[in-house]
């Protein structure tokens, strides 16, 4: 059987804060927002394995609320999340996800990013397509205040 999962995330943009995005640091003058690293490429990625699997979303297992998860790396999401497909008998086929985001260019930061995001997931990393938007202007993502991510996850088991 194959199910699907689906998942968007947004943080804030701020000044003095590192941008990660897919565990990979990428350089720029804002970084996201957020109670652990703020990667949110890996934050949709989760909800959406998450939701593919039937089994809640990222603020269930690692809430807002507790300070252990302060400042994480969310490959340690990811890697948690991964130990749960296994425990259910799930594994993951692609996963294709879109980061919408004014500037930087992230591009060139997309074979590092798959790298990092099919080690934390423990697949290859053909099995990960990215893609990288911009906002046209419009909105906070338009305005350089905020970045987005959707993802979607294909589980087989």
């Amino acid at each position: 059987m194959t199910r699907c999962g689906i998942a968007y995330d947004i943080h804030r943009l701020a000044s003095g804060r590192k941008l990660i995005i897919g565990g990979v640091e990428v350089p720029f003058d804002k970084g996201s927002v957020g109670h652990s690293d703020g990667d949110v490429l890996s934050h949709a990625i989760c909800d959406a394995l998450l939701g593919a699997a039937g089994l809640g979303d990222i603020g269930t297992h690692f809430p807002d609320t507790d300070p252990k998860w302060r400042g994480a790396s969310s490959a340690v999401f990811l890697e948690h999340v991964c130990k749960l497909l296994h425990k259910a008998h799930l594994r993951i086929a692609h996963i294709d996800a879109i980061v919408v985001i004014e500037k930087p260019k992230l591009g060139p930061h997309f074979p590092a990013m798959h790298k990092a995001l099919a080690r934390s997931l423990d697949i290859e990393e053909r099995q990960i397509n990215l893609k990288a938007k911009t906002n046209e202007g419009v909105g906070a993502v338009g305005r350089g205040e905020a970045i987005v991510a959707h993802a979607i996850a294909s589980l087989e088991g």
